[in-house]
Formats: C-alpha cells, sequence, structure tokens
C-alpha cells in the first residue's frame, strides 16, 4: 500500500509589523498501519484542526500515532487533544528545548511535562516509520528538526519538510533564512530535501511541486479568512 496525505490545515507565513500570523500546516498521513499526524499546529489552529478531522469523520482518538517535527508553539501546542497518542520526537529536539538558543522565544512552556503525560518514543538518525514512510533529520531551524519522506505511487517522492523549509522564499535561493541551529546546517537541509523530492510539503506554504526544468513552483493560493467582529 502506496501512504497518502491530506493537508488538514493550511499554514501561512504572514507577519505583523513586530510579531507575526504564521500558522503552520498540518498533514494527515496514511499508511498500512493507520493515520499518523505530522505536527498539531497552534492554539489558533486548534478549532479548526478538530473541524478537519471531523469533515473526515475522524477524532483525535482516531490519530495513534502524533510525529512532531520539532518543538516550536505554532507546531506543537495541541499536544494535549492527542494525549492518548504515541508521540514521535527527535532525541536532540528534546534536549534542545530544555535549553534552547537565547534567541529562541518559540519554545512552549511546559512542553515536555505535557508530551511526558503520553508516551513519547525519540528517535536519532534516519529510519521507517511504516511502508513507504520514512524519517531523517533536517536540523537548521532547530537542530532536532525532523522531516518525513514518503514514496506515493502517483506523486512520487514527497517530503513532509516542517520548518526544514519554512516557505516557498528558502527553496527559491536555496538557503535557509531562520536557523536556531546554523545557517549553514539549515541550508544543507534544505539542499538534501530539494534534491530527493518532487513535492514538498513546507511548515508554512502551499505544497511545492518539481518542475520540469528542476525549479519548484506552487498551483494553489493559500487562503486567509479574516473575519472582524
Amino acid at each position: 500500500m502506496s501512504p497518502t496525505y491530506d493537508l488538514l490545515v493550511q499554514g501561512n507565513n504572514l507577519r505583523l509589523k513586530d510579531d507575526f500570523l504564521g500558522m503552520s500546516n498540518v498533514t494527515l498521513i496514511k499508511g498500512k498501519s493507520g493515520p499518523i499526524l505530522f505536527d498539531t499546529g497552534g492554539y489558533v489552529s486548534r478549532l479548526g484542526l478538530l473541524k478537519a478531522l471531523a469533515a473526515r469523520g475522524l477524532t483525535p482518538a482516531d490519530i495513534p500515532v502524533v510525529f512532531l517535527s520539532h518543538l516550536h508553539f505554532d507546531h506543537a501546542h495541541n499536544v494535549d487533544l492527542f494525549s492518548h497518542a504515541r508521540f514521535i520526537v527527535s532525541r536532540r529536539e528534546w534536549d534542545y528545548v530544555e535549553n534552547p538558543h537565547p534567541n529562541d522565544l518559540l519554545v512552549p512552556w511546559g512542553i515536555r511535562e505535557q508530551l511526558s503525560k503520553s508516551r513519547v518514543d525519540f528517535i536519532e538518525g534516519e529510519g521507517v516509520l511504516d511502508e513507504g514512510i520514512s524519517f531523517f533529520p533536517a536540523p537548521g531551524h532547530t537542530p532536532g528538526c525532523y522531516a518525513i519522506e514518503l514514496a506515493t505511487d502517483d506523486r512520487g517522492t514527497v517530503v513532509i519538510a516542517g520548518d526544514a523549509i519554512k516557505y516557498a522564499k528558502e527553496a527559491i535561493i536555496r538557503a535557509c533564512d531562520m536557523a536556531f541551529d546554523t545557517l549553514e546546517n539549515g541550508t544543507r537541509t534544505i539542499e538534501r530535501i530539494l534534491d530527493r523530492a518532487d513535492r514538498i510539503m513546507p511548515g508554512h506554504f502551499p505544497e511545492l511541486i518539481k518542475q520540469p526544468n528542476g525549479a519548484f513552483s506552487w498551483n494553489d493560493a493559500a487562503p486567509f479568512d479574516l473575519l472582524i467582529r
């Protein structure tokens, strides 16, 4: 069985003058052994995530595995909705958030304590989650960032990148522009992903698709429904 994937929450890379409105992509992966949720999003996505699951006939209780690309608030705030699940986190990221970079203000307080209420499986190096679903280190944005690679029948090699590639800019210039590890590590990770992927699901942008000339582009705009009340 070839894995499939479905975007539950559409992320964006919007900013305010002194802050940002950025929401992360949350992706549901379906494998031979069952569903895997890639990241849980931030509180701003909480109701939308529940609504997206319900639209597919699912509740959080139907998600047995949650893979966390890294432990920033916009990717991991809703872990409490899946306290029954098995969480997969890199050992490097777990250690990092205990003593993050002094400029990294994006680690939510109590994230390790919250996750410790559930089963947490730590990963190092590369490995396989299920048939056609593998993971690999993607350091740069944080030292412990990880990504997932899907071997699909109809879309080729798909990399669910998280913030290893946050938005199209990093794919276009082939360089990391926001790192709490090092920019050099982030750029090496981006090069690796661009070289191996046919499609990329970034952390905060619509899906990127490799074109015949080798460049990546995107087909869909990212909607942002803003209601003023």
